[in-house]
Parts: C-alpha cells; structure tokens; sequence
C-alpha cells in the first residue's frame, strides 16, 4: 500500500471537523442483503464538456440538506445477473514508497523537459502539455504539506469522536432517502451498500461542501517535481493531462485538493481514468457537481477493489477480560465460530454466530478500547487509505448510518500515550532493528507488529497496542 494514501483525505478532513450529536441506541444487524451483480462497468467517454466553471466548490461545511429528488429511473434490467468475480481495468503496478529523506538535485526546467518527453511517449498531445504545462512553477506550500502531515497523529478515538458525527450519520441517511433509486441501482450492479458509499462520501468532501480550493494541476506539477513521491506523482500528472486531453475537464474547472483528488470523493486522477462513469447516462463525467456520477463512480471502483456482496465489512463487539490477545491482529482471520468460542458477543449480548465467515479482531486502541470484527470487506477500506485510523473510522461510521448503535468507549482509562512518546517507542523499536516505517508518532501496521512481537518477549499482553508499560520496559533496555 502506498504510504501517502493518507493524504487523499485530508483537505476535506481539516474542513469537515465537526462536534458530535446525540445519538440513537440502536444495534448492528448481521451482513447486509446484496442483489446479483452484473460484470464489471468500464468507464463511459465524455461526450460533451460543460460550462466553465470559473469559481471552485465553496469549502464552507455544511449539512447535506436541500437536494432535489433523483429523476426516476428505469429499473436496472441487470438485477437477477449472476454474481461474476471483479476484474480489475487498469490496473497498475504499486509506487514505490514514499523517499522521505531526499533532495532535489534536478533543475525544474530540466525536469520539466523530461517529463514532456514522457508525456509525449505516453501518447499525451504536445499541444495539451504545451498549453496546460507552460509557465506553470513549483508551489512551496504544497511541498510543505506533503511533507508534514500530522492530522493522523491522535488516538483512534480523538479522530472518530471529530469525523464520524452524528450530523455526518443524519446527513448520510438523507442523502440516501434523497437519491433513493441511484443507491439502489448502484447496489444492484456492484453490491456496495449506500451506507458504504455515503461514509467515504462524508468523510472526504462532506457531501461535496469541502472538496478543497487548491488548482489541481500546479499541485500535481509541484509534486511530480519533488523527489518524495516523484514516481506516483508523475503518474498522476500524466493522467489529469490525458483527462484533459480526452475533454473530460478543462484545467481552470479542476479545482481540488493539495494533492491533486478530484471531486466529492477524491479521485486521484489515475483513480478517474479507471473508474470513473458516466452514471446518469448525460454524456459526460462530472464527479463535481454530478450525484450519480459521485455514486456510480465510487461503487465502481470499490467492486475493482474487491468489494464482496453479501457480507459486512465491520461489527463493533463486546470481547472478555482474557483473550488470547495476540490473536487480535488484522493479519489473522478465523471464523466467528472461534470468536464466538471465545465468548465474544454483540454490543446487545447477542453471540456472534457459530459459522465460518472469516473474522480479524480489531482493537485500534488495544484491549481497552473499543473492539470490532473486521470482515474481508474491511481490507477496501485501508486499500482506499492506508491509515488504520481514518479506515476504521470510515467503516464505522457506515455502520451507524447503516443503524448500528453509537460506539463504546471501551473500560475506562485506557492508556494512551503522546505523540512524542509513541515517536520515542518507534525509536527504541528501530534501536532494536524492526522497520517501524516513518517514525511519525502514527500506529500504523508495521508499528503495530514490532510492538505485538516485543509485547510478546516481555510477557505482556500481545494486543499490538503501544502502552507507557511497553515503553517503559523499551527505556529499561529490554
């Protein structure tokens, strides 16, 4: 997974903070009911441009409120298709992970000289680089916020309790009442619930509200430049200008993100050109402005994921005081009847059920926190950002839209440690030769299994959650 998949999210999230409602006690109920899919839709050409659009989204958060109905559809022809396995267009090779120590040694101009050749090769016009391309410079402040992303850096809880609201929960459920037979349509060629949609929906633009005021292209061409990312980045640049270059979108419309997304559910433009359809059938794609396009679009690239029908993909639980810990690890999978042997139940009391749908126990904040089961489903939500926290929170606020109950806290007082200490253990960790990644105070998946294996040869329980214990013991020596 790419390390700055983090950063798909974060204008929209720095936008979109919102305090918490009230909310109603009501309980997860077992997978949801998935109709047959039909094979996989291939992105629509774009037949026509629309107006210019001379001013960007406005960035003020709002509810999703006053939307006019969806017009009535057809009924989708395809609801009784035999359910066929995903393929995968466009697909591509992995980047490489992020260089976090470089320097640029290459002038721009000469960079810039380099890449049109490139772009040429790739079959994109001269005439669109020329023109897109030409006077364009290198922006510092997007350097800067490539460079120091800590918005990620707070506990599993700081960050749910900020994005996953109660308003985010009313206002994905009338987004849904209000595009009605697009959700439905949706469901039925790709299996996605519009729960699963309208959780990454509210969570990247709020419904569109926070889409991000950054020109799309000279954030694209800066971080193309830079050395950190310059392999991914060159990529996505090549393709906003084949989006161009197709007359999808003009450059003064492409108005996002610092880090080049594009509309309400933060395509990158690789992600676009892959996956994003003409849902509504008017001729072209409008992930801006356009619900059905917004919803086709997302559905679409979740089944190339590998979105599995007919099963959940979280489920908040009630776990014991004495677990084999160690087993509670996204990397394990077991069937519930195991979870169920070890007397795991639902937040209601109700037993998870004796059968062998496989099952990982996720404890984002270690035993005494709050707990879920993490279903296969799970694994698109930290394939579309790798951060724990922010897929963890995604999955879960789907869940309460769904109407799941609100979260448990855990027991009380669980032990936290700062930014700077959760640093400090990633340090001691390295000193003792594990990869922990960037050590940047986030509890990510290689931290995560450096501190289960040192838990593990302290004797302490393995639940892979960094605790002032742990830290205490690393600053003995041990």
């Amino acid at each position: 997974m790419y390390a700055l998949r983090t950063c798909a999210a974060m204008v929209a999230i720095l936008f979109a903070i919102q305090a918490a409602g009230p909310a109603t006690a009501q309980f997860l109920e077992s997978s949801p009911a998935f109709k047959p899919l039909p094979p996989e839709r291939k992105p629509a050409q774009r037949q026509a441009l629309p107006p210019p659009a001379d001013q960007a989204p406005a960035a003020e958060v709002t509810p999703a409120a006053a939307v006019p109905p969806e017009p009535s559809k057809p009924a989708p022809a395809a609801a009784t298709a035999a359910i066929t396995t995903p393929t995968k267009p466009g697909h591509r090779a992995p980047y490489p992970p992020a260089n976090d120590n470089c320097n640029n040694t290459e002038s721009y101009a000469t960079w810039l000289a380099r890449f049109k050749q490139d772009a040429a090769a790739a079959g994109i016009s001269p005439r669109t680089t020329n023109s897109v391309l030409g006077g364009m410079g290198i922006d510092r402040k997007v350097i800067a916020r490539d460079r120091k992303q800590g918005f990620f850096a707070q506990s599993f809880w700081s960050f749910q309790a900020k994005l996953a609201t109660q308003n985010r929960v009313v206002s994905g459920r009338k987004k849904i009442a209000q595009r009605k037979s697009v959700f439905e349509r949706a469901e039925s060629e790709y299996g996605v619930p519009a729960s699963v949609i309208t959780g990454f929906w509210a969570l990247e633009s709020d419904f569109g509200a926070g889409m991000g005021n950054f020109p799309i292209m000279p954030a694209l061409v800066t971080l193309a430049y830079d050395c950190r990312r310059q392999v991914m980045f060159q990529e996505e640049l090549k393709a906003a200008l084949q989006i161009i270059d197709r007359g999808d979108m003009r450059p003064a419309e492409m108005i996002g993100s610092w880090a080049g997304e594009i509309g309400q559910t933060q395509f990158l433009p690789t992600r676009y050109l892959d996956h994003a359809i003409d849902y509504d059938g008017d001729g072209r794609i409008d992930l801006f402005r356009d619900d059905a396009d917004v919803i086709g679009s997302t559905a679409n690239y979740m089944r190339h994921l590998g979105w599995r029908p007919n099963e959940p993909w979280l489920e908040e639980v009630r776990i014991t005081q004495d677990l084999p810990w160690e087993q509670a690890d996204l990397a394990i999978k077991l069937p519930r009847s195991q979870w169920n042997a070890w007397g795991i139940t639902y937040p209601d009391g109700r037993p998870v059920p004796k059968d062998e749908l496989a099952a990982s126990l996720l404890l984002p904040m270690g035993r005494f926190g709050p707990a879920f089961l993490a279903y296969p489903n799970f694994d698109i939500y930290t394939e579309w950002n790798n951060s724990l926290t922010y897929a963890t929170t995604a999955a879960y606020l789907a869940t309460r839209i769904d109407g799941a109950g609100p979260m448990s806290r855990g027991r009380a007082n669980i032990p936290e440690l700062s930014d700077a200490e959760t640093k400090e253990v990633q340090r001691l960790l390295v000193a003792r030769g594990y990869d922990v990644g960037k050590i940047d105070g986030l509890v990510g998946e290689k931290t995560r299994a450096a501190v289960k294996d040192m838990q593990l040869k302290h004797k302490m329980p393995a639940d892979s959650y960094p605790t002032p214990e742990l830290l205490s013991a690393l600053r003995r020596g041990g």
